[in-house]
């Protein structure tokens, strides 16, 4: 960006969004002596390695090599196991399987469009759309969550049903079927554990999965009560267990996801120890108009103004506070850098 007076010059250090090509150019401020530079190179592949932490570029480009191989398994898994329990459900009168084949048909969709969006956030950016489609990933987080949510009530106001009104249960079908879709999603829980840290999207269907996980244990358990003693009512005390805690996994999804299209500060950054790292650079006397958020999982902006007094020194500040905020997980960087302190408001 162009610095507004002479001697202040914006320097943005970070790598564009991937996918989009070409030399770092600069551009000529409106008057002499004044200009924008921008540092930055045309960002690497999304499997590409990271830079090294000496580099001044302050990229760390997200890898996400597993994510589409790991969500088509879970998806062929998830939509097996959602026939088979349906099945199950129907023919044994089990809430519990019911309950946990209807959020499988859901989560089937959930990780049908999780694909989708994961392909789609691969275009390349355009002049439009400057950073891409990576919001759509978080887009479709914040729709399972919803979703999510939206399955706990329906799984809660039928357990309720059920308890004022128990129905017979096939005790020992409910406890074969709860075994078979037990066994595939511990399948699918490990397939997607190494996974789930790409992005929030890939997060999102591993909170799915696991989900699905606690609802085979769950519907196991109600059916041994069952088939021990007869006690009818488990069944649907089990289905609130179950609902409770994809509740707080759907609020705490809902809320990372909300959190991210707000642009908040990303909770493993404190904005007032970014201030200090910053202002501690040899050269720099001021930080101020400081923003740090999150454009996706794993990729984290941060635009700033640091005050270098000498003009001579600005390359080298500018160099070694990009290292520092490497440090804090920050890869796309702008910084303008002033001879004295200009605030914007």
């Amino acid at each position: 960006m162009s610095a507004p007076d002479g001697g202040r010059s914006g320097h943005d250090t970070s790598d564009a969004p991937p996918a989009r090509s070409g030399p770092a150019t600069s551009a000529t401020a409106p008057d002499g002596g004044r200009s924008g530079h921008d540092t930055s190179d045309a960002p690497p592949a999304r499997s590409g390695p990271a830079t090294s932490a000496t580099e001044p570029t302050c990229v760390q480009p997200p890898a996400r090599p597993e994510s589409a191989r790991a969500l088509g398994w879970a998806l062929g898994l998830t939509l097996l196991i959602a026939v088979a329990e349906v099945a199950g459900g129907l023919l044994s009168h089990s809430l519990a399987l019911l309950a946990d084949a209807w959020h499988m048909v859901t989560d089937a969709g959930s990780l049908g469009l999780s694909l989708f969006a994961l392909w789609i956030a691969q275009r390349p950016a355009t002049a439009q759309k400057s950073y891409g489609y990576y919001r759509l990933e978080i887009l479709a987080a914040l729709f399972n969550g919803t979703l999510l949510i939206a399955i706990t009530v329906w799984i809660v106001v039928a357990a309720l049903g059920r308890l004022r009104q128990p129905q017979p249960i096939h005790s020992g079908l409910m406890l074969a079927v709860a075994a078979v879709g037990l066994a595939a999603n511990l399948w699918a829980v490990r397939m997607l554990h190494h996974a789930k840290e790409e992005n929030l999207n890939t997060k999102a269907a591993y909170l799915h999965i696991l989900g699905d996980t606690l609802g085979s244990v769950g519907a196991m358990t109600a059916a041994g009560v069952i088939l021990l003693t007869g006690w009818l009512p488990a069944d649907a005390l089990i289905s609130l267990g179950i609902a409770a805690l994809i509740l707080v996994s759907a609020v705490r999804l809902v809320s990372e996801s909300v959190d991210i299209l707000l642009e908040a500060t990303p909770q493993h950054v404190s904005l007032q120890e970014l201030q200090r790292a910053i202002g501690a650079v040899p050269g720099v006397t001021d930080v101020h108009d400081l923003h740090v958020w999150t454009v996706s999982n794993g990729i984290v902006a941060m635009s700033g103004h640091a005050t270098v007094p000498d003009p001579a020194g600005q390359q080298a500040a500018l160099e070694e506070i990009c290292r520092r905020v490497r440090t804090f997980g920050i890869h796309h960087v702008t910084v303008q850098l002033e001879v004295q302190s200009v605030w914007h408001r």
